[in-house]
């Protein structure tokens, strides 16, 4: 695992990633989108903020259910796929990198939503403060990561490069869950629930694949 992956470097090798993203085995994909699915967040008729929408599995999924989607992705070979893939009124796509200030006014919206994203970010306090900017007083910030202990073991996003043949692990940092769960609390949300994931099949010595963070943004922080 690289200490001090740069962004660009990230992005690109999405970018090789992305025309077989959808169709490599990948058995983490598979289970956070089961998570997101049985997690029961209120959807309907909500903003909703994607922050590392990939390919757009989970974007047509959410835009069958909000009221809008802005889904935002730094990988150009993502959203092309993204793009091809959703086509709906209520989603918007934005290529963007989520170390910059997100292209919403402050208080526009009603959740966020990051799946195997923050394992690509060095400092995550600033993605919580800004989805805290971003959200209405009450909204939610939902997230799912590969499992830090599976990261200490060597778990990492990987693929194999379409035109070299060669496998490529996509550069990670790592964090620990009370990275997570703190940088949240310091950020005025409350937490709602913290899971960890297994493998359908897997016995309960397994090491979870994922982790999942459920927050809400207290309403004293937008001052409501």
């Amino acid at each position: 695992m690289s200490t001090s992956p740069s962004r660009p470097e990230i992005a690109t090798a999405y970018d090789r990633w992305a025309a077989t993203y959808d169709d490599d085995p990948n058995r983490t994909r598979e289970l956070s989108a089961a998570v997101l699915r049985q997690r029961g967040l209120e959807l309907a008729g909500r903003d909703v903020i994607e922050i590392g929408c990939g390919t757009g599995r989970n974007t047509q999924w959410l835009a069958e259910r909000a009221g809008s989607v802005l889904a935002l992705d730094f990988s150009e070979g993502m959203l092309r796929q993204a793009r091809a893939r959703v086509v709906s009124p209520r989603v918007r796509f934005v290529q963007h990198d989520i170390h910059e200030a997100w292209p919403v006014a402050g208080g526009s919206s009603d959740v966020v939503i990051a799946m195997l994203v923050l394992e690509h970010i060095e400092h995550v306090e600033a993605v919580f403060a800004e989805a805290a900017r971003a959200l209405r007083g009450g909204g939610e910030l939902f997230l799912c990561e590969l499992h830090p202990m599976r990261q200490l073991r060597g778990g990492q996003a990987n693929f194999v490069n379409r035109e070299t043949g060669e496998p490529e692990r996509v550069p990670a940092f790592l964090h620990d869950v009370s990275e997570y769960v703190n940088a949240g609390l310091s950020s005025g949300y409350e937490l709602v629930h913290l899971g960890e994931w297994r493998d359908a099949e897997a016995p309960r010595s397994d090491l979870p694949r994922l982790l999942s963070v459920h927050l809400r943004l207290q309403p004293s922080t937008r001052g409501e």
